[in-house]
């Protein structure tokens, strides 16, 4: 007998979305092996190229040479405490570029276009900036490791609900914990007896951690159908639980 898995976006749809959330470290070296830089800010562009402003006295500012290979790591967090907090890693590798004041103020406001950071307003003041052109990207997640093609990603977009994601699930953590318990039904009655967390959420579910005893076990709750807006999460939801109204809203 074939089980066949809930559908999940594409990993190249789930590459954008940990791009445009997730903390990064800047690893400079052939495969990332130099010592890690926390960057002051960092951007990663629709085409996979990554921005990152550094002090102005720091060495990569000072020392990198146009064939500078490096790693930036995006780390993937799930938004409510727990004992294994990460979700997923986005690895971006290319080369790196340290970037004349006059292109990194043109930079610099590209970026602004789409996240106005205070910090950027630190460049040519202590800070200076250099860009990662990619050469090649691997997503590493629950539905596993994945190499992404960077026409994939230029054209795929985060998920919708990524900018609300980790808000809900917190209200749903310390707010509705009746509702998470609901949704256990949905478990292998094996998993019920373990601490039930709100872990992600997608346009095409839900997904919940349990921590065992003995260990940890991520499920996937399908919705449906893929949905993309709040009155479809809230229909979506309301069937998960077993909402005996739901059959007169949708009527």
């Amino acid at each position: 007998m074939v089980i066949s898995r809930p559908p999940t976006p594409h990993p190249a749809e789930r590459a954008r979305t940990i791009a445009a959330l997730g903390p990064a470290t800047l690893l400079p070296g052939s495969g990332g092996q130099g010592s890690k830089v926390a960057p002051l800010l960092h951007h990663v562009h629709a085409d996979g190229t990554v921005t990152a402003l550094l002090p102005d006295d720091h060495e990569l500012i000072r020392n990198t040479d146009e064939g500078t290979t490096a790693m930036v790591e995006v780390v993937d967090l799930a938004p409510v405490p727990l004992r294994e907090p990460v979700r997923g890693l986005l690895w971006i590798t290319g080369w790196l570029r340290v970037m004349p004041d006059g292109e990194a103020r043109e930079i610099a406001l590209e970026v602004a276009e789409t996240r106005a950071d205070p910090r950027l307003l630190d460049l040519g003041h202590g800070a200076g900036l250099v860009r990662l052109v990619p050469a090649s990207l691997v997503l590493a997640d629950a539905e596993g490791t994945h190499p992404v093609r960077l026409d994939d990603f230029s054209v795929a977009e985060p998920d919708p609900f990524c900018s609300q994601e980790a808000g809900w699930l917190r209200h749903l953590e310390l707010t509705h914990t009746d509702v998470v318990g609901l949704l256990a039904r949905h478990l292998p009655e094996s998993l019920r007896g373990g601490h039930i967390r709100p872990l992600g959420l997608d346009r095409y579910g839900l997904r919940l951690r349990v921590e065992a005893l003995e260990a940890d076990h991520d499920v996937r709750l399908a919705f449906s159908q893929p949905i993309c807006t709040a009155k479809e999460l809230a229909l979506e939801l309301r069937r998960l639980v077993g909402c005996p109204f739901l059959a007169a809203t949708r009527g």
